[in-house]
């Protein structure tokens, strides 16, 4: 697939990521165009829709069936865009000059978020998206 934002700079600590990345308590999604994407190996892809406030959301999280890594998340509601995880990319990714903490309203209690120079916190979403984020730092690639 291809992005004009592949900087991982962004850590999301809400339940749902949480669970699905099994791990440190935060997944890292970056931004793609969806018409890029290519599927190999289509067959052994599932989808998981979260239930929020009691009704499956619309967004999908696909994952490999084989080994189940989650591999992105796609919305209806904004179908142009698609959200790998950055664990899941096999290429290098460049390092961010920042790290954004979100959804620190939802984390669990023994996860230790990084504080200081280069880490900056927020209750739930952050000031801008991942677009505009990378075009704040002028990291968008055109």
């Amino acid at each position: 697939m291809d992005s004009k934002t592949p900087y991982p700079y962004m850590r999301c600590y809400c339940s749902i990521c949480r669970k699905v990345g099994g791990s440190g308590g935060y997944a890292i999604n970056l931004l793609a165009e969806a018409n890029s994407l290519e599927i190999l190996g289509a067959d052994a892809k599932g989808v998981y829709s979260a239930v929020v406030d009691g009704k499956a959301s619309p967004a999908e999280r696909h994952f490999c069936k084989s080994c189940g890594s989650h591999l992105w998340l796609w919305d209806p509601r904004w179908p142009d865009l698609i959200h790998p995880h950055a664990g899941a990319i096999d290429t290098p990714l460049p390092t961010p000059p920042e790290t954004l903490h979100m959804m620190l309203e939802f984390k669990a209690d023994w996860i230790v978020v990084p504080d200081g120079p280069g880490h900056v916190h927020f209750q739930r979403y952050p000031d801008l998206s991942i677009e505009d984020w990378h075009k704040s730092h002028g990291l968008y690639e055109d």
